[in-house]
């Protein structure tokens, strides 16, 4: 049987330590998992390492868990993604921070453009990005991830072309005149990727990218949908410049 990971916010975990897990990681271990004491599991709190525990007591509310060990962790790729996604509809967005987690970028940014489909006031937004950030740590749980990607406040596609602005940035065009796989660029600094959403971007935002200095990429000879694009560019970067090879 694999062993669950569960992510605790803690700023300090050792060894011998006994603790409560959180109400979320309770919940999960208790009535999701169902998990006795006595059973092990994997404890990380997104700096790099995970702890071995073992279950010590269950209740309805809470459940407790000792420290049995410490073990640093390094999968963590050596290209820096900087993902900026386009906010898209339905769960196409939850979809894609799921996978990109999993692929191994660093941060994830949520974008509106012109023609993003969604559109929320600031509060379902807040709601929205707690969401988001649940299912970076539950993407982390399952891919043996120790660090947990950052997720910044949503920007519009300017103020993203001047955050982290000493990374490269690439946006996807279906009439670039080179391939994201072909490119030959210095990306020790990170990489900046702009995904659209499906609409793409407006000829004001693509014009303001060339301004920029943001390289136009393809990714091939059809159009693909706004997360099969951003997965997909993700994986030819890191097969071309991260752990993938």
């Amino acid at each position: 049987m694999r062993v669950p990971r569960i992510f605790e916010p803690a700023e300090k975990i050792y060894p011998g330590q006994e603790f409560a897990l959180g109400e979320d990681g309770s919940g999960h271990v208790g009535r999701v998992l169902r998990m006795q004491p006595g059973m092990e599991l994997t404890i990380f709190n997104g700096t790099g390492t995970d702890y071995p525990a073992v279950i010590t007591g269950v209740s309805k509310r809470e459940v407790t868990v000792r420290i049995s060990g410490e073990r640093k962790i390094l999968n963590e790729s050596p290209l820096r993604i900087i993902l900026g996604q386009v906010i898209s509809r339905g769960d196409k967005m939850d979809f894609t921070i799921q996978k990109a987690v999993e692929l191994g970028v660093s941060e994830i940014v949520p974008l509106s453009s012109r023609y993003c489909g969604v559109r929320l006031p600031a509060d379902r937004m807040e709601k929205k990005c707690d969401q988001w950030r649940k299912i970076i740590i539950s993407a982390c749980e399952q891919c043996g991830r120790s660090i947990v990607p950052a997720l910044s406040n949503v920007m519009s596609i300017e103020e993203f072309l001047d955050y982290r602005s000493t990374s490269p940035c690439l946006n996807l065009h279906p009439r670039a005149d080179i391939s994201i796989g072909r490119m030959k660029m210095d990306l020790s600094d990170g990489v900046r990727l702009i995904i659209g959403s499906e609409g793409g971007l407006s000829d004001e935002e693509i014009a303001l990218t060339r301004e920029k200095g943001c390289t136009e990429v393809l990714l091939g000879p059809r159009v693909l949908r706004t997360e099969t694009a951003a997965l997909t560019a993700i994986s030819i970067l890191q097969n071309c410049y991260g752990d993938m090879k």
